[in-house]
């Protein structure tokens, strides 16, 4: 079945946007009043800002702090349209995306920004028990690991048990890898240390990963050493020079060192999304696309490129990095390519990449910015990270309410987005003793392992300590 995306003017060239991420949007909003339509296409109805996935992982945000739903973001762009779907396949002669629903959307120019996803180095069975931080879900997915294993552990006496729900490891030393770090030291040792009654702070461990010789392999050498000693006054453990050799459900191997932990997350490596198999052209070894200087495919100069998905070098050779501003400046130069073209004018100079400088933050006061031109660490680069991510968040709303959760956050420690949800373990309705009773077995139906609750007499003793009695028969 061969249909329109949406009722459009027939007269305007149709643009195709595959991805509703930085570049994507970006390309959609300079787009708009240049004499064209625009289609986005993506299998989620919101956009994410990815760089503080992390802060939803370690219950510091809620998803909705960092997302907006994609039409909300262009519902003044007249002539842009949104299609909820998914990518199968790129018909490049006949001009046309096929979705996943069977429906076939045409195209004069497409745009493919659909990003990147977990790349295990051939071991792909590793993403059942180390999974990466892409999405919403994925974050979902890794608090309520994280959060499950403290409850866990508050149930076990001490031993090889409760020491394995209480370790946490990060294989991958790159941003993400020591933004998670960070987080989750401070989550375990400081956000819960008043609230859990037979797990102390000290006796989590958090152990990140790194093949390579440092963290932070894109930054300084001494900006990537203060980063490791900051994470190390966090009580981190860096394990340098440490190959994973073999990730199961009980933790990881490594050349040397088996470490047991029942938390595992992956922060080592991205593939790009199947671009490369959708076009019938062959990808690089993390699945990139080789494009032209003005981003389009090679020989097809109606499909772009950008972001993730696209393998072009800088001016200095070095390939150009997949972050957001890389990908936002593909987006833009995109957008202008293709409005010149419609205009009948000659297409700009080639894309080029000027490069802003990198971030990383290490837990509370500690992070580390290169400029190139300059460096700064510590508690003025972590304002000036602050400052950046809450300046570069979608929507007011977003920026007021994640600067008020920061600020929150720095005086209390308190973290407002501890919820375990997503689990498959029945409704539970009301407090009373018939809901608490359901609530506690259906906690031992997740937590096989977890002893029964301790005997009356030590709940009255604890009751008295807290100031309530038990009241007479």
């Amino acid at each position: 079945m061969t249909i329109n995306a949406t009722a459009r003017h027939v007269e305007l060239p149709h643009v195709v946007i595959l991805g509703a991420g930085f570049g994507g949007l970006t390309a959609s909003r300079e787009l708009c009043g240049k004499g064209v339509e625009v289609t986005i296409i993506d299998r989620q109805n919101h956009h994410v800002f990815q760089p503080l996935l992390y802060q939803v992982a370690t219950a510091g945000l809620s998803p909705a702090d960092i997302a907006a739903p994609i039409r909300s973001i262009v519902k003044r762009h007249k002539h842009t349209h949104v299609r909820l779907g998914e990518v199968v396949s790129i018909d490049v002669d006949a001009r046309h995306v096929e979705l996943a629903e069977g429906d076939h959307i045409p195209y004069d120019y497409l745009v493919v920004a659909t990003g990147a996803r977990h790349g295990y180095f051939g071991r792909e069975e590793w993403g059942e028990h180390a999974p990466g931080l892409k999405t919403i879900d994925d974050a979902t997915r890794l608090r309520r690991s994280i959060l499950l294993a403290l409850e866990h552990a508050e149930t076990l006496p001490p031993g090889a048990a409760r020491d394995r729900q209480l370790t946490f490891v990060l294989v991958g030393g790159g941003p993400t890898g020591v933004e998670m770090a960070g987080a989750i030291a401070e989550l375990t040792r400081h956000s819960v240390s008043m609230e859990f009654r037979t797990i102390m702070s000290r006796l989590s461990r958090v152990v990140l990963v790194e093949a390579g010789p440092r963290l932070l392999a894109s930054f300084p050498e001494q900006l990537s050493d203060c980063a490791r000693r900051s994470l190390e006054k966090l009580g981190v453990e860096v394990r340098l020079n440490g190959r994973v050799t073999e990730v199961d459900a009980g933790g990881v191997d490594l050349e040397n060192e088996r470490i047991d932990a029942a938390t595992v997350i992956w922060s080592a490596g991205v593939m790009a999304s199947p671009a490369a198999q959708w076009l019938g052209v062959d990808g690089d070894r993390a699945g990139r696309v080789a494009v032209e200087p003005d981003l389009s495919l090679r020989g097809k100069p109606e499909i772009f490129l950008i972001g993730d998905v696209a393998s072009i070098a800088r001016a200095d050779g070095r390939p150009v990095p997949g972050i957001a501003p890389a990908a936002k400046q593909m987006g833009a130069h995109v957008a202008r390519v293709i409005a010149a073209r419609v205009a009948g004018r000659s297409s700009p100079r080639p894309f080029l990449y000027r490069d802003y400088g990198n971030l990383a933050t290490i837990g509370r006061k500690r992070a580390v910015a290169d400029f190139g031109w300059s460096q700064m660490r510590g508690t003025l680069a972590w304002l000036f990270w602050c400052v950046a991510h809450i300046f570069f968040l979608v929507g007011f709303r977003n920026r007021l309410i994640v600067g008020a959760n920061w600020l929150w956050h720095y005086f209390t420690f308190d973290r407002g987005a501890r919820l375990i949800t997503g689990l498959d373990r029945g409704a539970v309705f009301g407090g009373g003793r018939s809901g608490v009773a359901q609530a506690g077995s259906n906690l031992r139906k997740i937590l096989p392992d977890a002893p029964r609750p301790a005997a009356q007499p030590q709940m009255l003793e604890r009751s008295a300590e807290c100031g309530d009695r038990p009241k007479p028969a």
